[in-house]
């Protein structure tokens, strides 16, 4: 629409500047000019005119332009402004990549006009306007090409922005839906192995609270235990989200000992055995095993019932693989369809690495976690 428009005011400006050239004597076609009449007028409405519609229908619009010039120019009427319709179809023609059309338009000008000239019964007078219309001919097929290549990398420029911006805007999202889900990880394995442990001391606090306070007692402390523990990594957390340091070091297997520990004051005895030469670890790899670990001893808490865990690090060149087995005969379902198990293999995949779990072939349950060591000797 806004295209449309700027073609119609390109039309009448062209239509009233040639008939105010041509009355005001602003050119001259040679010493035979006739008046101008009807039939001029005409030719020049018509050719200016249809400018209107010079990029709705090119090829239209530039062969009446050309050809309301040259018969124009066959019934010698004065001025050589009409020639400009024909010049801007011929422009429009290069700009809108119709090279070939653009091409014949100013081929079929040139022949028709000095055909004209050359059938004459006499020579063209000096400074009659016609001899710069080659030049301008191809002026307006190289400035229409050169025209369309401008507008192509201009619109080459704004499609890479767009496409530059779509995919800062998929990046951010990606981004925010990794940080949504390593915060839901990390609270969800904070809260639920301390609330576990909790849940369990209260119970054993609550049932012995009169017949032996003293293992009561226990029990609480066990839990005030808990409490501080899933304080101090909520800080931690919290931390890691305001970019700040975290309260003590972070969450890794240097800290096992102190989950075996509050697995055994819960009542679950623990077996650990380390095959091969422990080493330090990349962090991601060292947070993904601590927490693997750590959700498999609250999967048993929650679902084994009275049992004991074995828990086997195995340290090998290329990887090292976690194995948290329980002799549990309850909860294996809960185990299999709840979050916990989806959140385990969540973090094993994250670091490139696989997590298979699944009843024992006894009784109990076993989680086996393989992560890779990129680039570790």
């Amino acid at each position: 629409m806004r295209n449309h428009r700027t073609d119609t005011l390109i039309a009448l400006a062209a239509l009233t500047g040639i008939v105010a050239g041509t009355y005001g004597g602003l050119s001259w076609s040679g010493p035979f000019e006739r008046p101008l009449d009807t039939t001029g007028l005409a030719l020049i409405t018509v050719s200016s005119l249809a400018l209107a519609f010079r990029r709705r229908a090119p090829m239209v619009v530039g062969v009446v332009a050309v050809a309301c010039g040259v018969a124009y120019y066959a019934g010698r009427y004065p001025g050589v402004f009409v020639a400009a319709p024909a010049l801007t179809a011929i422009y429009t023609a290069a700009t809108l990549g119709r090279r070939r059309l653009a091409v014949a338009l100013a081929v079929a000008l040139a022949v028709g006009v000095y055909g004209l000239i050359a059938l004459s019964d006499s020579d063209p007078a000096p400074g009659d306007g016609f001899s710069l219309l080659s030049g301008w001919l191809v002026a307006m097929v190289v400035i229409g090409e050169v025209v369309r290549n401008r507008r192509a990398s201009v619109r080459e420029v704004e499609r890479r922005a767009i496409e530059a911006e779509r995919t800062r805007e998929e990046a951010a999202l990606r981004r925010a839906g990794e940080e949504r889900l390593w915060i839901a990880q990390e609270l969800h394995d904070t809260l639920t192995h301390s609330i576990s442990v909790i849940n369990l001391q209260a119970s054993v606090a609550l049932e012995l609270l009169d017949r032996k306070p003293e293992r009561a007692r226990e029990a609480l402390v066990a839990i005030k235990d808990s409490g501080h523990e899933a304080m101090r990594e909520l800080r931690a957390t919290l931390g890691v989200l305001r970019q700040a340091e975290p309260d003590g070091p972070e969450t890794g297997l240097e800290r096992l000992p102190r989950l075996v520990a509050r697995a055994e004051a819960a009542g679950l005895p623990v077996r650990s055995t380390t095959v091969g030469v422990p080493r330090g670890l990349p962090p991601d790899i060292d947070r993904a095993a601590y927490r693997i670990t750590q959700e498999a001893f609250t999967n048993v808490l929650r679902h084994a019932g009275h049992a004991s865990i074995a828990l086997t690090l195995e340290y090998h060149p290329a990887m090292i693989v976690v194995r948290v087995e329980d002799d549990g005969e309850s909860g294996t379902g809960v185990v299999e369809h709840g979050m916990g198990l989806i959140g385990m293999r969540e973090r094993a995949v994250a670091v490139g690495g696989s997590l298979t779990a699944g009843p024992r072939d006894r009784q109990g349950f076993a989680v086996r976690a393989e992560l890779p060591l990129a680039g570790q000797p």
